[in-house]
């Protein structure tokens, strides 16, 4: 059958993905402009799916489908109407000239207006930081202050490429300050915090890239400036960071062991960061087979979640707190690793999914929520409902490869080898999927194409 959006893709000679994705992306930036939502300049369809579109296979979920109407300026139902061979449509738009064929100079402005203000204010933090390189000033150590909230918010919800630079150059920036030897013991001690944080954060983006080494050696870093800062609670979240590392890189027992450290070393903590030390240790554990130690952590794990009082991390939100649907996430995940995938558990992983579901919860980061629907569609291949695995998977395969980075692509290789065992290995869907998860790995994970 063609498909109204077809004929419209044809005429227009999009019909290649690679020649359709510009114009996908910039109705996504407008929208995300016009809606306020950011998340939505990220969106873009795989292959695999525009091909569906396109030959009216399959229609798009949520956010694509409010796109596409942008785009050509009919609803998903006049989209995905039959048009006979040899025939021209005639069907009303819901609105005038689509906006890929005639962008507003409205939205376009606002596009670059914005850009040109955070272009002016990146310039005059750079001037007001140079300008007090002979004497460390208030000004400079609220800038950097401010730009340490500002990426440890974005770094979950947006694709490494936007924060990478600005986070190295912050990184730097505080590094240099602490060099000059200028800082007061006060100043000392906000310098090595945010130093803390900004080493954490680079760790993260070298361990979503794939390079495990290099994330450690910034993860030590951090763990250097965390103790310089007294910070027990820092202390604690840069072992978790090498637990997290560590799991990613399939080394179970140094990710057992930095988590049981990260708690033992700092045993009184009242944040977020002494939950997430146990949860990291049911996972670490989980893939060891120890369901002993599972149980026993996850346990711990929801005792210490009565007792927390947020702290000065909790505030700073993004990577540096560990939410209640967080917890849900890595609980269902210690399980999935086990093997389990009973009625609770499958009743768990679609909570967690919902509970990632809204892009403008505080919560939301697009790695937990990839995550949350492989375990969703692992434990429902468990089950033997093939058909509800793929479904679950599919806004994974979605992913732009900007957004798939190293976590993300392991868990999607999970959901690979679970697809290659038992009665479901195969079945049509079951091939279709291992062979569309086996090329989902992008050449550099987290980064643009």
């Amino acid at each position: 059958m063609r498909t109204l959006l077809r004929y419209l893709l044809d005429q227009r000679e999009w019909r290649d993905h690679d020649a359709f994705l510009p114009y996908f992306r910039q109705a996504a930036c407008e929208l995300a402009d016009f809606e306020g939502k950011p998340s939505l300049a990220t969106l873009a369809p795989a292959k695999a799916t525009f091909e569906a579109w396109y030959y009216g296979k399959r229609q798009p979920q949520r956010d694509a489908r409010r796109v596409l109407v942008r785009m050509f300026g009919y609803s998903i139902e006049q989209l995905w109407s039959e048009v006979p061979a040899g025939t021209t449509p005639d069907l009303v738009p819901l609105f005038g000239t689509p906006q890929t064929q005639s962008r507003t100079e409205v939205g376009m402005d606002l596009h670059e207006m914005r850009r040109t203000g955070a272009m002016a204010a990146r310039r005059a933090m750079d001037f007001a930081l140079g300008a007090e390189r002979e004497q460390l000033g208030d000004e400079t150590l609220g800038f950097l202050s401010d730009e340490v909230k500002r990426i440890a918010e974005e770094y979950p919800r947006v694709p490494l490429s936007e924060v990478w630079e600005d986070l190295a150059k912050a990184q730097d920036e505080a590094f240099r300050l602490l060099e000059s030897g200028r800082a007061r013991p006060s100043q000392s001690r906000d310098l090595h915090f945010m130093a803390t944080v900004l080493s954490f954060l680079m760790a993260k983006g070298s361990h979503d890239m794939g390079d495990s080494k290099v994330a450690m050696a910034q993860a030590r870093a951090a763990g250097f400036c965390a103790r310089q800062a007294e910070h027990k609670g820092l202390i604690a979240l840069v072992d978790g960071l090498k637990s997290l590392i560590s799991y990613w890189a399939n080394k179970p027992e140094d990710a057992l062991h930095y988590a049981r450290h990260g708690a033992a070393e700092c045993p009184n903590l009242r944040g977020t960061a002494s939950v997430w030390l146990p949860g990291l240790e049911a996972r670490a554990a989980a893939l060891l087979g120890d369901e002993e130690t599972v149980r026993s952590a996850n346990q711990r794990a929801e005792s210490l979640r009565e007792r927390v009082v947020p702290d000065d991390l909790d505030a700073l939100g993004g990577l540096l707190t560990y939410p209640e649907i967080k917890q849900l996430y890595y609980t269902v995940e210690a399980e999935v690793l086990l093997g389990h995938g009973d009625a609770q558990i499958a009743a768990q992983a679609e909570e967690a999914v919902r509970g990632f579901s809204n892009p403008d919860d505080p919560a939301w980061a697009f790695g937990d929520q990839a995550g949350s629907h492989c375990n969703l569609a692992l434990v429902r291949l468990y089950a033997g409902d093939l058909d509800g695995a793929a479904a679950a998977i599919r806004p994974v395969l979605d992913l732009p490869p900007a957004l798939r980075n190293n976590g993300i692509v392991v868990s999607a290789e999970r959901v690979r080898a679970a697809l290659a065992r038992g009665p479901v290995r195969d079945a049509i869907v079951a091939r279709d999927l291992r062979t569309e998860i086996e090329m989902y790995e992008p050449p550099r994970p987290a980064l643009p194409r």
